[in-house]
C-alpha cells in the first residue's frame, strides 16, 4: 500500500518472540502481529482522554520526515524512538498479567527491552509476530520504559551502547527551522482495553494489533493548541511535565487487520 513505511526498525533482546506465557503450540495456535504507527488518520480524534472538538494540524510526510504545522509554527520530526518492555495481550477475565498464577493468562510479544523507531508516514508498520492460543483478549499491556541496569536491560545496553541509561524516548527534528533533540525519562505502564474483546481462533478476526503513538499531540499546549519547542521539554525545561503527560495520554491500541493505522476498519 502506498504511503506506508515497511522497514520499521526494532532492536533489542529477542524481539521477534515466538514464545508466549502459554506454549502457543498445537492446532489452536494462531499468528498475531504487532504494528506501530505515529500519524492519526484524518477524521480520527485524539486519544480517548482528550477527545475535543477542533481540527488537527496539517500533516505532510516528505521522505522520512513528518511535517506538522498549526498555522504559525512548523514542527518537522526526522526521527522518533520509543523504548518499550513487557508487551502482552491479556486474556478476558484475567486481572493482572504480572501477578496471576495462571501461566496461560497473557501472551507476550517480546522477551525484553525493545527499541521502536516509529514510522513517520500514515499507516502502520509491522515488526513483531507471535503465535497465540485461541481465545478472547480484553487488553494490551506494555511499558514505555526508561533503560535501567537490571540483567535484561544490560543485555539491551550491550547491543545498543549509545542509548543512555535513564532514557525512554528520543525525538529529533526542527522547530521553526531550528534543530532540536528531545529526550525524556518517562517510565509508564500502559493498559489499553479493547471494546469489544479481540478474538483469536476459529470465527475470530484478530490478525494484527496496532499501537499508535500520536506524535501530532506530544508537543502541544492542548489538543488543538499551538506547538511548543520540544527542546523546552527536556530535563529541567519549562514544558517537561506538559510533554511527558501528553506522551502518556496520547497512546492508542486497536485491532487493525489491514494495517492501515486506522481503528475504524469496517
Amino acid at each position: 500500500m502506498s504511503g506506508r513505511m515497511r522497514g520499521l526498525a526494532v532492536t533489542g533482546l529477542a524481539v521477534l518472540a515466538v514464545a508466549a506465557c502459554g506454549d502457543g503450540a498445537g492446532p489452536s495456535a494462531n499468528s498475531v502481529s504487532l504494528s506501530f504507527s505515529s500519524v492519526r488518520p484524518a477524521g480520527v480524534a485524539p486519544s480517548p482522554s482528550f477527545r475535543m472538538s477542533g481540527v488537527s494540524a496539517s500533516v505532510m510526510a516528505p521522505g522520512d520526515s513528518l511535517v506538522l504545522t498549526d498555522g504559525t509554527n512548523t514542527l518537522i520530526i526526522t526521527s522518533a524512538q520509543v523504548l518499550m518492555r513487557e508487551i502482552e495481550l491479556k486474556r478476558v477475565n484475567v486481572l493482572d498479567c504480572d501477578s496471576t498464577a495462571n501461566p496461560d493468562a497473557c501472551e507476550k510479544f517480546e522477551l525484553g527491552a525493545m527499541l521502536v523507531s516509529l514510522p513517520l508516514v500514515a499507516g502502520a508498520a509491522t515488526e513483531v509476530a507471535i503465535t497465540v492460543d485461541s481465545g478472547s483478549y480484553s487488553e494490551i499491556e506494555f511499558d514505555v520504559h526508561k533503560l535501567g541496569t537490571d540483567s535484561t536491560d544490560n543485555v539491551f545496553h550491550v547491543a545498543n551502547p549509545t542509548w543512555p541509561v535513564g532514557q525512554s524516548i528520543r525525538v529529533t527534528g526542527f522547530y521553526n527551522g531550528t534543530p532540536f533533540t528531545f529526550v525524556t525519562d518517562v517510565d509508564a505502564e500502559q493498559e489499553i482495553q479493547f471494546n469489544p474483546a479481540l478474538v483469536s481462533g476459529p470465527g475470530g478476526s484478530l490478525g494484527n494489533v496496532t499501537i499508535r503513538f500520536d506524535l501530532d499531540q506530544w508537543f502541544r499546549t492542548s489538543p488543538t493548541g499551538p506547538f511548543i519547542n520540544p527542546a523546552t521539554a527536556n530535563q529541567g525545561g519549562a514544558n517537561k511535565s506538559l510533554v511527558d503527560n501528553n506522551i502518556k495520554n496520547r497512546i492508542d491500541a486497536f485491532e487493525d487487520d489491514d494495517q492501515d493505522g486506522d481503528e475504524r476498519d469496517g
